[in-house]
């Protein structure tokens, strides 16, 4: 399958992360698209494809939670100032997971896969650099969900209320 987004033409071939990000996690989006396409990964890029301080981030993060809800194996990963606003964007999309990163702690970032199956990562792009964002990218793409009956049934909880 091949996605046009305008500057960027992607195809995808495996399971795809699908990016995107408001103004200020614009700069981070690009350097962590640029990393993933060279650690092999398949990225759909949802925009914006420049930096614009007047975007709302609702706009760029909707697609990627329907993409990712819609489409099984896929996720997303987002960027803003503090993430916060992209995940609570995302997580108003059924079947998505979405949690917020803003570096330190990387066993927030296992947990929320092993755990909670999160399916979309929101990093807060103001309080992480880039060594550490990549680190912490590669480590949640890494990390399996545990399918425990505990933590599968915690998530059937959530998906059915």
């Amino acid at each position: 399958m091949v996605y046009n987004l305008g500057s960027y033409v992607i195809e995808i071939n495996m399971r795809t992360i699908y990016i995107a990000s408001d103004h200020a996690g614009f700069k981070l989006k690009e350097e962590m698209r640029h990393f993933l396409v060279g650690e092999g990964y398949s990225i759909a890029d949802l925009g914006p494809n420049r930096e614009a301080p007047n975007d709302d981030y609702p706009d760029f993060i909707r697609p990627v939670a329907e993409h990712v809800a819609r489409e099984e194996g896929a996720v997303g990963v987002v960027f803003g100032g503090s993430g916060e606003g992209e995940a609570i964007a995302a997580n108003r999309v059924s079947g998505v997971r979405a949690v917020v990163w803003y570096g330190k702690n990387d066993r927030i970032i296992t947990l929320s896969r092993e755990h909670n199956d999160a399916n979309i990562l929101a990093i807060g792009a103001r309080f992480v650099d880039t060594e550490e964002a990549k680190r912490a990218i590669k480590l949640w793409l890494e990390t399996p969900f545990s399918h425990e009956p505990r933590h599968q049934r915690r998530i059937d909880k959530i998906d059915n209320s």
